[in-house]
């Protein structure tokens, strides 16, 4: 017997869908898909090779009420090996990982009862933080069909793509809403054993956390929508939710870190992650008792959201970038930055030939025509730049990090010195950064590895600066 013909590996076969009550499916539009979309992750729960034996024709579902989340499953197969220790138990290594929960049926019509009669009266756990819109078309374009993008690699199920935001008749006005609750609000610690199975399923390396660990908030994205049929009803769905931690800061404070962060494969590329990330920020801002929010190994999916919503902060804040860029600040038509490349991916990386004696004798502090530079400029005004990452209550890293694209984003390319001091400045932060690893290393080696580091760092800031638009 060929054992590879008896093996299916689980993602594939694994589908999901979030099901609404039938009033709520009327509001869709024909290219809003919940149906069919699949984990990225199973190895938490059938090995490292997310791989079943003892199956042909596999297909494992699971639905989940799109408001409470409560759960049908089912196991569909064309052939099964007789049950042995060697044939997976598909339900058992559910159950046994927390992803099937107790109450779960296998009955589609009380499934659909259960949906039916929760539908109209859930309603969030705990308090509103925001709220914002998204328009939905109600025209299926070609392409709808075979939309399959994700925020971290290709899926095997449909999704929706963000329609266009100008307002239009044929547009449909969707609001999402944004929730904060701790362990203490009522009836959250058994909604959330509903949620945590997406943290195993899309987050490489997530864990479940522990209850008995009291000092845990939760921030959760719901999708709020109008009956198309009863105006006056209004339905919530659930799209995804982010776990924060406190620790202690000193003397009196605390930092705030994001462990856990997911938004579900039918939301992905909506800009709904950036609107939680965003609420978090905003949160972590007006509240007195946080000096800093932090994130914990974040994924570099996340990470480019995190940067791209931390720059455009910084790029939007007048009196930062005024301070920052000097006297160039307000040298365009528009008010705004003197300048910023077009094309960044045309950024030169040579260095211009030392034959501009001014750029050499300047004084610090001027601008390659005499103008009085501001603080970004390398060497960085370090006294400035920890105001404003205090200020903005960002991590000493990542607010480094910031500095370092808005700097080569604004940074005169004709001007060697300020591309040698920009040079400088980086690498000091990562020597400093990894000191007990590169101090193991000869000094041309170490400086061989430095100037490769920064290469890889320039040019990934490059990427992330043709992200803001």
């Amino acid at each position: 017997m060929d054992a590879e013909e008896w093996t299916t590996y689980v993602n594939e076969s694994f589908a999901l869908s979030l099901v609404r009550a039938k009033a709520d499916e009327e509001s869709l539009s024909p290219e809003e898909a919940y149906d069919g979309f699949h984990p990225t992750f199973t190895y938490p729960i059938f090995g490292d090779e997310q791989k079943v034996y003892g199956y042909k024709g596999l297909r494992i579902e699971m639905k989940f009420a799109s408001a409470s989340l409560r759960q049908y499953f089912k196991v569909n197969y064309k052939e099964r090996l007789p049950p042995s220790s060697a044939v997976d138990d598909i339900e058992a290594k559910l159950v046994e990982a927390g992803v099937l929960l107790p109450d779960h049926t296998k009955d589609e019509e009380t499934f659909r009862k259960q949906i039916e009669d929760e539908a109209a009266t859930f309603k969030p756990f705990g308090t509103k933080m925001n709220s914002y819109s998204r328009r939905i078309s109600h025209e299926l374009r070609p392409d709808a069909a075979s939309n399959s993008s994700w925020d971290q690699k290709p899926s095997a199920g449909p999704t929706r793509k963000s329609p266009e935001p100008e307002p239009d008749e044929d547009l449909e006005l969707v609001e999402f809403e944004i929730w904060h609750a701790t362990w203490k609000t009522p009836g959250f610690k058994e909604y959330h054993r509903r949620m945590q199975l997406f943290i195993l399923l899309y987050i490489e390396g997530g864990s479940y956390i522990k209850e008995e660990e009291d000092e845990w908030e939760f921030v959760i994205l719901y999708e709020k929508r109008q009956r198309k049929h009863s105006p006056d009803v209004w339905t919530y769905h659930f799209v995804g939710y982010s776990t924060l931690f406190p620790f202690y800061c000193y003397p009196e404070k605390i930092r705030l870190r994001i462990s856990q962060f997911v938004i579900l494969p039918p939301y992905q590329q909506e800009g709904h992650g950036s609107a939680l990330y965003s609420t978090i920020y905003q949160y972590v801002l007006t509240s007195p008792r946080i000096a800093e929010l932090t994130v914990e190994d974040p994924a570099e999916v996340f990470e480019d959201l995190r940067d791209r919503n931390d720059l455009k902060m910084l790029l939007n804040h007048e009196s930062f970038m005024r301070e920052a860029l000097g006297e160039h600040w307000g040298a365009s038509t528009h008010g705004g930055p003197v300048r910023s490349r077009h094309n960044m991916s045309h950024h030169h990386t040579h260095h211009p030939p030392h034959h501009t004696h001014s750029s050499h004798s300047r004084r610090h502090g001027e601008g390659a025509n005499g103008t009085k530079k501001g603080k970004l400029m390398p060497p960085t005004d370090k006294v400035w730049a920890g105001k404003w990452k205090g200020e903005f209550k960002i991590a000493q890293r990542q607010f480094q990090r910031l500095l370092e694209m808005l700097i080569l984003k604004f940074i005169d390319d004709t001007d060697p010195v300020a591309l040698k001091r920009y040079r400088i400045q980086v690498k000091d932060r990562v020597y400093r950064f990894n000191f007990e690893a590169l101090t193991q290393l000869e000094q041309k080696e170490r400086q061989a590895k430095l100037e490769e580091t920064f290469q890889i760092i320039k040019k990934d800031y490059i990427r992330i600066l043709n992200l803001i638009h």
